[in-house]
Parts: C-alpha cells; sequence; structure tokens
C-alpha cells in the first residue's frame, strides 16, 4: 500500500494563535475552517493542522519518563538567525540538559517540541 500524508494535526487549547506562529516558521498560508481546527499550507503544499484540544497538555522534553509523542525536524542554513526568528514569534529554547550537535531544541507556543538542524554537508 503506498499513501501519502494528508495533514500533520497539532493539538492545542488555541488553533489560530499556534497556525500563526507556524505559518510563520514555515513561510506558510493560513486557513480558518472553523474555532477548531485551522490548516496551515507551506509553500510546498504540505499542511500542518493545529486543532483545538481543550485539555491538551504539553509533552516534556526532555523527560525520561515521558514521551514526546511528536516533533518537527526542520532544516535550516543559519541556525542562529533562524533561532532568533523562532524566539521572536513566541518559540521557547529547551536549555533542559540534553545532547545537541547539529541541532537546537525549542517548543512552540503550545509546548510541543520542534529541531531546527543544519543539514549534513
Amino acid at each position: 500500500m503506498v499513501t501519502r500524508i494528508r495533514n500533520i494535526v497539532l493539538d492545542t487549547r488555541k488553533p489560530l494563535e499556534l497556525a500563526e506562529f507556524w505559518a510563520a516558521v514555515l513561510g506558510g498560508t493560513i486557513s480558518v475552517n472553523d474555532d477548531t481546527w485551522v490548516v496551515v499550507t507551506d509553500p510546498a503544499g504540505r499542511r500542518l493542522v493545529c486543532q483545538l484540544a481543550p485539555d491538551h497538555e504539553p509533552p516534556a522534553f526532555p523527560d525520561p519518563k515521558g514521551s514526546q509523542q511528536v516533533h518537527l525536524d526542520l532544516d535550516v542554513d543559519d541556525i542562529d538567525e533562524v533561532e532568533r526568528q523562532v524566539l521572536a514569534l513566541g518559540a521557547t529554547r529547551v536549555t533542559a540538559p540534553h545532547v545537541e550537535t547539529d541541532f537546537r531544541v525549542f517548543r512552540d507556543p503550545a509546548g510541543h517540541p520542534f529541531c531546527l538542524i543544519v543539514p549534513a554537508v
């Protein structure tokens, strides 16, 4: 069976706010279906959806007893510049002890972890 990903869906208490963050990070556009489902489409047509989950609790990271559940890895050319930009948009840097070599870990405004990665040459 061959399938294609239609959406990656993130739970959040504030779908529009989270979609605005991801649209800015990905250079995407927003389409609002309703108060519970906001779609971000990146320039390549990939879709990230922010879905209302009133009881959403962000995963802990790093947490040896817990799981990230899911996270996004984003390739960047200039990690210092993109870090500055995502922080200005409302991301937070994960500074708890973990090993970083060619990547940095952040949380989006709803607490979902994501990594900025410098691709290997």
